[in-house]
């Protein structure tokens, strides 16, 4: 697991090469703005090749957060940074290592025959029920998310991951209603704070895809706040105090998907206050009121972690950006202009980026010797 030293040591030693809000402020120390995403790419040795080399030279370069999945790549992208970490020059104390559970995955490649692979891999041995199952691929059921964590250990070959998320947990409100999603997801996250308390995660958090972003009559949107309430029970169920990991949050955020801090579709948590007269009548506040989730997110406390930072490729075209914004950013390319952009967002603690280009990876990381826009700026582009 990484540690404060580690991660102040790393910072130390790669600090002066980029701009000087680079590294930022989670868990127990500083970590690089600027991520390593491991979703794309076919699931080949040929891709496993270039990302076993983009994954060392990202933590040889100043990037020391690497982002992966259970189903990334059918696990292979675990498999890939678990290698890279235990013959890289740098310790796996100064890296921050998250995973995600929740999608069904495979094991290398995908099987002949699917439904026999869920049956006899997961239904037969009590792992999964039927009935967990959103799509015949997402689940959320703790005995499924306790193996998952388990073997994500296994392939990465640590003994704790440094965050671990429950993955887009909006995909079982097709299959079920909206409380019994935050009931799972309130069983989920029990699951990980008994975890935590074990040792073998340093934090968790949700990664979504819409549910934060979309407004509130959506069919994929999740309250976040309510999120947190679950979250506050948890802490207040186990452990010697009501303290709780949950401390992050992952969502796609760039110019072309800038909803998680332009909609604000979040309720703040009502606050009881006592009167001014003294009495035991509370308070509360409108219900009227809205913050943009990264408001909120902000409010808790809680690190964010941007995908969809390039957009998938797409925002490191010429013109991809907006001119209006594209002037206010800093960066000799566009794809480190949009990874500014994303780094910019108040609340942002980091870009992740996925690659597993060298030269792409070098150009993202160049992105960070630039320094990201002031509130007041981002603010002024959405004006």
């Amino acid at each position: 697991m990484a540690t404060r030293e580690a991660l102040w040591n790393y910072r130390n030693e790669f600090g002066d090469a980029f701009g000087r809000t680079y590294f930022r402020r989670f868990g127990p120390g500083v970590i690089a703005s600027i991520g390593l995403g491991t979703y794309r790419g076919e699931p080949t040795d040929a891709v496993d090749g270039g990302l076993r080399k983009a994954v060392g030279l990202a933590i040889r370069s100043g990037v020391n957060v690497l982002d992966t999945a259970s189903n990334y790549r059918h696990g292979r992208s675990e498999r890939v940074i678990g290698e890279v970490l235990r013959n890289s020059s740098i310790e796996r104390d100064a890296v921050i290592v998250s995973t995600k559970g929740g999608f069904v995955p495979f094991e290398g490649g995908e099987p002949i025959d699917r439904t026999a692979f869920l049956r006899d891999r997961f239904l037969n041995p009590g792992i999964l029920e039927v009935d967990d199952l959103a799509g015949g691929s997402h689940a959320l059921a703790p005995t499924f998310l306790e193996w998952s964590l388990d073997r994500s250990l296994e392939r990465l070959g640590v003994a704790t991951v440094d965050c671990y998320y429950l993955h887009n947990p909006e995909t079982q409100l097709a299959v079920r209603s909206r409380s019994a999603v935050y009931d799972a997801i309130e069983d989920g996250l029990e699951l990980l704070e008994r975890r935590r308390l074990a040792g073998d995660v340093g934090c968790y958090g949700i990664a979504t895809w819409e549910a934060f972003r979309v407004p509130e009559t959506h069919d994929s949107y999740l309250s976040l706040t309510e999120i947190l309430a679950r979250a506050e029970a948890v802490g207040e169920r186990i452990g010697p105090t009501d303290d709780h990991g949950f401390e992050a949050l992952q969502l796609p955020f760039n110019v072309h998907m800038a909803d998680a801090f332009t909609r604000a579709n979040q309720r703040p948590p009502k606050k009881a206050a006592r009167p001014s007269d003294g009495s035991d009548r509370r308070t509360k506040g409108t219900d009227d009121e809205r913050l943009s989730t990264l408001e909120l997110a902000h409010e808790a406390d809680l690190s964010v972690f941007t995908s969809a930072s390039l957009a998938g490729g797409d925002l490191a075209r010429i013109d991809a950006i907006p001119p209006a914004v594209d002037r206010e950013l800093a960066g000799d390319t566009p794809a480190q202009r949009a990874i500014n952009f994303a780094r910019s967002a108040p609340g942002v603690t980091c870009a992740l980026v996925g690659t597993a280009d060298r030269d792409h990876l070098s150009e993202n990381v160049a992105g960070g010797t630039f320094d990201p826009m002031g509130a007041k700026a981002f603010d002024s582009v959405f004006v």
